[in-house]
């Protein structure tokens, strides 16, 4: 059992089904109906102990259940686990443990809109806001600059097996799709290194153009296609641009997810 900091010390009961009124006088809980009662399950769920309530520990193994004074829970996401805590504010530490998270994962507030903000274990997260508040682990690989793109674009990225580095020349923060499989037999390479560049204010303001490297020309008939002629120098290589402008953008809604498929079908639909 243990209260919000999560250090869980063993306690024993005779009863094996004690009412949820025993768990919060196990650890000196007073008065009693201040405080709450929570068992953490094994896949992280939370579940209620009401404390006129029984609650059967056989079978179980070691439970794990959090008593907390509090009047009210807070609710929360992260990924897609939906948890609850009996505080307000909660540090960023606590609510990785609670999400069992591997050391080499770090935790981002989701800011829909926005860049989102990446936890440290001694940030204190406000759970009152109105709505709430979602949270994403990622693998944390800040020292490739990974954490200057929305977590949102990375897990999309790395969940689709896409290669990919993040540079930052002179405040300009671009991605680069390593590798990027071409269509069969269109051009006069199989892949290509793909550059997009992120205008300020992304995700809420569009992309414009990308560039490939390699310089690709279209295999049929040796030359380039139509308004992708012109030269970009970006991160110390000499890109292809392709003039392909976005006249549609979904601010909070669209993100490099929409800019992959842009790319394919520019691709696709390449001609002289």
């Amino acid at each position: 059992m243990a209260d919000e900091t999560l250090d869980f010390k063993p306690v024993i009961f005779d009863d094996p089904k004690p009412l949820g009124r025993q768990f919060v006088e196990a650890v000196g809980g007073a008065p009693v109906h201040e405080y709450v009662a929570i068992a953490i399950l094994p896949d992280g769920d939370f579940e209620d102990i009401r404390l006129d309530e029984q609650y059967d520990l056989r079978g179980r193994g070691a439970e794990r259940v959090l008593v907390v004074r509090t009047d009210r829970k807070f609710l929360f996401k992260i990924d897609d686990a939906d948890l609850e805590w009996p505080r307000r504010f909660i540090s960023g530490f606590v609510a990785k443990k609670l999400a069992r998270l591997a050391p080499n994962y770090a935790l981002w507030l989701d800011v829909p809109g926005g860049h989102d903000q990446k936890i440290q274990d001694c940030d204190l997260i406000d759970l009152g806001k109105p709505g709430v508040e979602r949270f994403i682990s990622i693998i944390d690989e800040t020292t490739e600059g990974r954490e200057l793109i929305p977590s949102a674009d990375r897990s999309f990225l790395e969940s689709h097996d896409v290669a990919f580095e993040v540079l930052n020349e002179g405040g300009k923060i671009a991605v680069i799709l390593e590798d990027f499989p071409l269509p069969d037999g269109k051009f006069d390479h199989a892949t290509a290194d793909i550059l997009i560049i992120l205008p300020p204010g992304y995700p809420d303001v569009a992309p414009d153009m990308f560039y490939t490297s390699p310089r690709l020309k279209l295999a049929s008939i040796g030359r380039e296609p139509r308004a992708a002629n012109a030269a970009y120098d970006f991160g110390g290589r000499t890109w292809q641009r392709w003039s392909r402008h976005c006249n549609a953008w979904r601010p909070g809604i669209d993100g490099l997810q929409t800019m992959v498929a842009r790319v394919r079908r520019a691709l696709e639909e390449a001609r002289a």
